[in-house]
């Protein structure tokens, strides 16, 4: 049988090379996951299955969804979740799903939108660079699903003391920062005004919309962040760090924020 499984990862079949031994190995579970509003569909994300309520909240709220809840309907499979939500333009959410999931969305037009939809973010939050540096291993430590597969993203959500207070992983870096922000709308911690997100990958520009809108005055990643990532982080008001490993980090954007 072997040892359990952490939630996220599930076993396969592998050929080793070159000594040709079949073992059993692990990797990262995705499916499809669809997201209905009135029965309708909206959105289909590829996941890793559970906390899909979360995901599901997060996902509309960043796209300038009202949701106010999300559950599994009683009469179709797990692979679905319905929201509550109130009015909202349909075509819009649509398109705005399209272009950022195929790539098609121009800088310059996309950077106008968040203006539009997303205040700047106004927290006075301060952070040692100490804590910055140690959040990374913090995620880390908390990463039993990646530990086991090698194969997932995770999003931490940590308060200014570098607490971790939920944690997320997921096959997709967008998922699990949706997670993240939904676990925090059921939790009533929105906006994070007095928290900060760490991710354990590079920091595009999607992900620092994601922060903008929940609020979030600090985004710290182990990776490497986008030119767009960096101008919006500085239009909106976002610190963002990264390349946050061994102590040292870049800080590309309200470094008053970083105090020594």
């Amino acid at each position: 049988m072997g040892d359990p499984l952490p939630r996220g990862a599930v076993r396969v079949e592998v050929t080793r090379a070159p000594s040709g031994a079949v073992e059993a190995d692990s990797v990262a579970w995705e499916e499809p996951l669809e997201l209905r509003i009135g029965g309708e569909p909206v959105a289909v994300t590829m996941r890793t299955p559970g906390h899909d309520e979360e995901l599901a909240l997060g996902f509309c709220l960043t796209e300038g969804i009202p949701a106010t809840a999300a559950a599994v309907p009683a009469d179709v499979a797990a692979t679905t979740i319905e929201v509550e939500a109130a009015a909202f333009d349909r075509a819009r959410v649509q398109r705005s799903f399209y272009t950022s999931s195929s790539c098609g969305v121009c800088g310059k037009g996309a950077l106008e939108a968040v203006e539009v939809a997303v205040p700047r973010v106004e927290s006075g939050l301060r952070l040692a660079p100490a804590v910055v540096a140690a959040l990374p291993a913090r995620l880390h430590d908390e990463q039993a699903a990646f530990a086991a597969t090698g194969g997932l993203h995770a999003t931490g959500l940590f308060d200014a003391s570098g607490q971790a207070l939920c944690v997320r992983e997921d096959v997709g870096r967008h998922n699990a920062m949706d997670k993240v922000i939904g676990w925090a709308f059921l939790a009533g911690e929105l906006p994070l005004a007095e928290r900060v997100l760490c991710v354990s990958g590079r920091l595009s520009f999607e992900l620092v919309q994601k922060a903008a809108v929940a609020g979030a005055p600090l985004l710290v990643g182990v990776g490497a962040p986008s030119s767009l990532a960096v101008e919006l982080a500085r239009d909106r008001g976002v610190t963002l760090c990264g390349f946050v490993r061994d102590g040292h980090f870049n800080v590309y954007s309200e470094p008053w924020r970083v105090t020594s």
